[in-house]
């Protein structure tokens, strides 16, 4: 693995690899005799706001024996409006990767090209492939496999994790159910194991996990009443449960009384959170890959 641009360009075989390694590297921490690292410097290139995303990769970066740039766009020349490819080639005679979190997935693959660092896309408006291999290893590690399961999304169906959702589901072959309202669906590859529909109590009917995101991604705020006027009939709740007993999953942050009722999440903080712990172990093991 040369970098990760996307779940859409990652081989089943080279998910699987990383997801077998975020587990090695949850149990070990704190007693990890390698630092891959050692001696690097790389630079976490953030445009979009971020707690999870910032803080699991500065803490892997270092527990990996690396050291830290953060450049926000007030950081940097990016935010005077330099363009993508002349940073990047800047940059790849400086520091040993990045990490970058922004909206155009454009920029993400033109700063690979240009800076021939190892390049992560920690968020793009287009896709999420370190939330999803978090994901992937959280659904394995609570459920013992992915073979066999059914995982439903709820809520915005053309967002950046639904649109990741997707290609893991491709790559690995489990069942993926999409519930949203017809305008919030995704248009699929051809034979996708996977069902979009407008009908939330057949999406969730015997799904092994239920997971929804936030109904109004950044960029999009001006949309707000809007979303969640369209959005309302999909939201996780007691009365939707009564047909099912699956894991709970949400990335966060979370907008209890939106996508998620406030009991609902509380009872499944547990699983919530331990996903969200589990963004660094995932992510030490995709930065070790790429080494």
């Amino acid at each position: 693995m040369k970098n990760l641009l996307s779940i859409e360009s990652l081989s089943a075989g080279e998910i699987t690899e990383a997801l077998d390694l975020a587990a090695v590297m949850k149990a070990g921490r704190g007693n990890h005799a390698e630092k891959p690292l050692r001696g690097q410097s790389w630079a976490l290139i953030f445009s979009k706001s971020s707690t999870r995303t910032r803080v699991s990769f500065e803490v892997g970066i270092r527990e990996l024996g690396g050291e830290v740039i953060f450049l926000s766009n007030a950081d940097s020349q990016l935010g005077r409006g330099e363009p993508i490819k002349d940073t990047a080639r800047v940059l790849g005679r400086l520091v040993h990767g990045a990490v970058i979190r922004t909206y155009a997935q454009s920029d993400v693959e033109e700063f690979a090209q240009f800076s021939r660092l190892p390049t992560i896309n920690a968020l793009t408006d287009q896709e999420h492939p370190c939330q999803i291999i978090a994901d992937l290893f959280t659904i394995r590690e609570k459920l013992g496999s992915l073979e066999g399961k059914t995982i439903c999304f709820l809520g915005d169906g053309l967002c950046n994790v639904a649109r990741s959702w997707i290609w893991a589901a491709i790559r690995l072959g489990f069942q993926l159910r999409i519930a949203a309202p017809p305008a919030y669906q995704p248009a699929l590859p051809p034979g996708a194991p996977i069902l979009c529909t407008d009908d939330i109590h057949a999406a969730v009917a015997g799904a092994d996990v239920l997971y929804t995101d936030v109904w109004v991604s950044m960029g999009k705020e001006d949309e707000t009443a809007y979303r969640t006027a369209q959005l309302g009939p999909y939201q996780i709740h007691r009365g939707l449960l009564r047909e099912t007993a699956p894991l709970i999953m949400h990335c966060l942050p979370a907008y209890r009384g939106k996508e998620i009722s406030e009991d609902i999440f509380e009872e499944n903080a547990a699983t919530i959170f331990d996903q969200a712990e589990n963004r660094l172990h995932a992510q030490k093991a995709i930065l070790t890959l790429l080494q």
